[in-house]
């Protein structure tokens, strides 16, 4: 259209020739004649043509193809489709349905557009809005965590130096309901006690949870199947959550918690870099201010806030949450020694006989130690808190000798020698005195 423009201007304003205007705006000199002869037919001036917009001019130079125009459309509430497109369930047709509905009732009685149409003005829409708007999550559907790579840090009294925190970053999809705290570490215990902080804070639990690929979440990254911390991977069938780690180099798989963090970066880092602190928890206080200011702060090209967002879209949509909390557990590899006994916390604890020499998983907490062979669980102790190296023995782990043995009281042991001396050896009668049975440690008196 902007060729035609200037092509009535040079002819209309300046009078050029075919061959001169031709030279100047690389049209042919057959469409230049053809556009001089449509203005001439319709006597319209160039003083009249620059005052039309394209679609007139267009009406105007060609009225034949612009026959059959449809009137205005009933227009697209984009606020209220982007909204509702994020509860569960809800599907561009039946977003359609409802305009469809709402255009019955229009005033001016302009017709829907047809469903490509409208699928196609939604999409254009969306793609005009920021980047943490073109991915579409479900209420509900998913929580995006990491950690921010700017760290906070205090000034502890006692050691007198600056100790650095680690700065945890939860967020829902649908209404990027934030949740930040300070953790010491990233380690998987803290890690985990992290994201239980963070579902009690959503007040319910998301269908899929997407971590980094972090130590603490897989044991090793892979792009295709990465396998989960045992400990991780309990915490999710805890609170009934699937765990899909994001790719590796691929940021757009955790696109909002990388714009989550970014924004806690301004909202809070920032915010804090000039405050001095002298404790952990004083750091942590001002961190749960700062969160609950940053999900109250008003959207820039949406209504509301995160909270709003997350008490309409999200809050409803969540599970809810196991009545008992989730309790930190450590994992680790070991293996059964000779005695039957594998070694946790320099305490050694029993398992079935059988097991010895194979390779075991060992699962702890406060109160219990669990031993585990190919995901079975074979044995399970209350913690011993006692002196390193005592034992916690089932009786039923014994093999059937040594269970006999330990049922042998001193009378016996007192008793068998008389019943079997025509049978010992002489050195053996000569070693065993009676006398020997009154020491505290029968059995080894009578060794």
């Amino acid at each position: 259209m902007q060729k035609i423009r200037e092509v009535l201007r040079l002819h209309f304003e300046h009078g050029c020739s075919q061959r001169q205007i031709a030279a100047a705006t690389g049209v042919s000199k057959g469409s230049i004649g053809e556009l001089v002869r449509r203005a001439a037919g319709q006597r319209l001036t160039w003083e009249q043509a620059s005052q039309l917009d394209d679609v007139d001019l267009e009406r105007r130079l060609y009225p034949s193809t612009r026959e059959g125009v449809p009137r205005a459309r009933f227009p697209i509430d984009f606020e209220w489709a982007l909204h509702e497109r994020k509860r569960p369930g809800v599907t561009l047709l039946q977003l359609w349905l409802e305009y469809c509905e709402a255009a019955t009732s229009d005033p001016e009685g302009r017709p829907p557009l047809q469903y490509s149409q409208f699928c196609n003005h939604y999409n254009d829409h969306r793609r005009k809005l920021d980047v943490t708007m073109r991915q579409t999550h479900r209420a509900g559907e998913k929580a995006f965590i990491d950690y921010s790579g700017t760290k906070l840090r205090y000034f502890d009294v006692e050691l007198r130096e600056h100790v650095e925190v680690e700065l945890f970053v939860a967020v829902l999809g649908a209404s990027n309901y934030t949740y930040v705290e300070i953790s010491r570490s990233q380690k998987v215990a803290d890690f985990c006690a992290s994201t239980v902080r963070a579902l009690e804070y959503f007040g319910g639990a998301p269908q899929i949870l997407v971590p980094d690929q972090l130590r603490s979440a897989v044991k090793g990254p892979d792009r295709l199947d990465p396998e989960l911390n045992p400990l991780y991977a309990e915490l999710g069938k805890h609170y009934g959550v699937a765990i899909i780690p994001a790719r590796p180099r691929k940021p757009r798989d955790k696109a909002k918690v990388e714009n989550a963090v970014l924004v806690v970066q301004r909202w809070i880092v920032a915010v804090l870099r000039n405050r001095n602190f002298t404790s952990f928890d004083a750091l942590a206080l001002a961190v749960g201010e700062l969160c609950e200011r940053l999900n109250d702060r008003p959207f820039r090209k949406l209504a509301g806030c995160r909270r709003s967002l997350y008490e309409s879209l999200d809050k409803p949509a969540l599970s809810p949450l196991p009545r008992t909390r989730f309790e930190i557990a450590d994992w680790k590899k070991g293996r059964v020694n000779i005695d039957y006994h594998v070694e946790y916390d320099h305490r050694v604890y029993s398992v079935p006989h059988g097991l010895v020499g194979q390779q075991v998983d060992i699962r702890a907490t406060t109160t219990i130690v669990e031993v585990f062979v190919a995901g079975r669980r074979v044995a399970s102790h209350r913690r011993n808190y006692g002196p390193w190296g005592t034992a916690k023995t089932e009786d039923g782990h014994r093999p059937k000798s040594h269970r006999d043995y330990g049922k042998w009281p001193p009378s016996r042991l007192i008793s068998w020698p008389r019943r079997s001396a025509p049978t010992l050896r002489p050195s053996s009668r000569r070693s065993w005195r009676p006398g020997r049975t009154r020491s505290r440690a029968t059995a080894r008196a009578w060794r």
